[in-house]
C-alpha cells in the first residue's frame, strides 16, 4: 500500500475532467430534436399541462441531457477510482466481463463493479452483475487457487447500511473510496478538484445550450404547432409511439 497524495489526485482530475466537459458539449451539439422527442414520454408532459413550445422543448431537453450527463460523469468517476486504486494497491482495469476493477489487499483478490450511486439497477440488472461476479470468480479461482476472491459493488456516492449482501459486498460513498484507497477522508478530498475550470466550461455550455434551445423551439413550432400556436399532441404521440 502506498498512500496517494492530494496533489496526485488534483493533477489527475485537472488533466481528465476536460473529457467530461468535452463529451457533455459534444452530446449537446449532436442532438436532433426528433430523436429527443422520440425518447421522452409524451403522456407525462401532457399530464403536466405543458402548453408552450419553449417549455416543452426545455423540459425534454433538460431531461435528456441530465440522463446523458449522469452516464458521462459516471464514466469519469469510474476511471478516477481505478486510478486511485492503481496508485495505492496496484489496482487495474479488469479484463473480466462486467468487472471494472481488480486489486489485492491483505491476501484477498477483490473484483469490483463500479456504479455511480446505490440505486443503479433493477432486479434483472443486479442478477446480471451477480452472474458476472460468479464467472469472474470461477476464472480467477482456477488461475489463483490460493487466493480468496471477494466481489464488491462499489458506488461512488450514497450510503448502504447493510453492506454484506451474502454473495457480495456493497460499499457506497465514503466506504467505497476508503475501500479502494485506505483513506477515510478521500470522499471529501476529491470534491474540490472537480471544480477545475467549471465556471469557464459551464459558461461555454450555457451559450451552446441557448443556441440549441432556440433552434429546437423553432423546429418544434414548425413541426408540432397549429396555425394558432397550439401544440398538436397527436402528432407528437404518433412520432413517439406510432407503429408506422
Amino acid at each position: 500500500m502506498r498512500p496517494i497524495t492530494q496533489q496526485e489526485i488534483v493533477d489527475y482530475v485537472e488533466a481528465n475532467i476536460q473529457t467530461f466537459h468535452r463529451r457533455r458539449l459534444d452530446k449537446l451539439q449532436d442532438l436532433k430534436l426528433m430523436n429527443v422527442v422520440k425518447r421522452k414520454n409524451p403522456y407525462l408532459f401532457k399530464a403536466k399541462n405543458i402548453n408552450a413550445a419553449s417549455e416543452f422543448v426545455r423540459t425534454i431537453l433538460d431531461a435528456f441531457l441530465s440522463s446523458q450527463e449522469e452516464g458521462i460523469f459516471g464514466d469519469f468517476l469510474e476511471e478516477l477510482a481505478i486510478f486511485i486504486c492503481g496508485q495505492v494497491f496496484d489496482g487495474r482495469k479488469s479484463s473480466a466481463v462486467g468487472i471494472d476493477l481488480e486489486f489485492e489487499k491483505d491476501n484477498i483478490r477483490y473484483i469490483v463493479s463500479i456504479k455511480s450511486g446505490p440505486n443503479w439497477g433493477n432486479s434483472s440488472q443486479i442478477a446480471k452483475m451477480l452472474d458476472n461476479f460468479r464467472q469472474a470468480k470461477r476464472i480467477l479461482g482456477t488461475s489463483t487457487s490460493s487466493t480468496n476472491v471477494v466481489a464488491v459493488n462499489g458506488c461512488c456516492y450514497g450510503k448502504d447500511r447493510r453492506p454484506n449482501k451474502g454473495d457480495y459486498f456493497k460499499f457506497c460513498g465514503q466506504e467505497f473510496w476508503k475501500f479502494i484507497s485506505g483513506d477515510g477522508d478521500l470522499y471529501t478530498d476529491i470534491i474540490e478538484p472537480l471544480g477545475h475550470q467549471a465556471k469557464e466550461k459551464n459558461e461555454q455550455f450555457s451559450l451552446e445550450y441557448a443556441k440549441v434551445l432556440n433552434k429546437f423551439t423553432g423546429e418544434f413550432i414548425t413541426e408540432f404547432c397549429d396555425a394558432n400556436g397550439g401544440i398538436r399532441w397527436e402528432d407528437i404521440v404518433r412520432l413517439n409511439s406510432g407503429s408506422t
